[in-house]
């Protein structure tokens, strides 16, 4: 529309028909250069021809996406046995290592008892080592005390007879 617009415009401010006559065809060939072609024009029965063509060519790419959802769905079907198939490896190997845990615990279970023994055991040997102790530092002093009387009595005969000697040779 601004073309019309200027030419309108450009008219008005012509000052003879020479001009007026150029800025017509001016304006008439700035027409024809936006114009298609005639070779740029499409006829009905190129318009059909290409309609038919395309048509053909979204059968084909339809059937090319049935067969790609088929394909598909084997796939989503064949990676579903092998989910199912996982699972159930992860299942199988998780009962067994439950049933290992069960092992160690009862192996745990075990030697924990065995350690109760040993403990209470040892505690019994080394409470009869304290009374045995007890029993031999008695008996010790006991020594002692015979030998500390012995020993006086040893030094008090002595001291007898070197007075008795003493007392016999005066």
């Amino acid at each position: 529309m601004t073309l019309a617009f200027d030419l309108y415009a450009q008219l008005n401010e012509a000052p003879d028909d020479r001009t007026r006559f150029r800025l017509l065809v001016d304006a008439i060939r700035a027409l024809e250069e936006r114009w298609p072609q005639p070779g740029d024009l499409a006829r009905a029965a190129d318009v059909r021809e290409s309609e038919l063509r395309l048509q053909k060519e979204i059968e084909v790419v339809r059937k090319e996406i049935e067969v790609v959802r088929k394909e598909m769905k084997e796939s989503e079907l064949r990676l579903q046995g092998e989910i199912e198939s996982v699972r159930k490896e992860i299942k199988e190997v998780e009962l067994r290592l439950q049933g290992e845990i069960e092992g160690v615990r009862k192996e745990i279970e075990v030697v924990r008892k065995e350690i109760k023994e040993v403990e209470l055991r040892l505690q019994k040997e080394i409470d009869q080592v304290r009374v045995d102790l007890k029993s031999t530092e008695a008996n010790l002093r006991t020594a002692i005390h015979r030998q500390t009387v012995w020993i006086i009595g040893a030094i008090g005969a002595v001291t007898g007879l070197i007075r008795l000697l003493d007392w016999l040779l005066a």
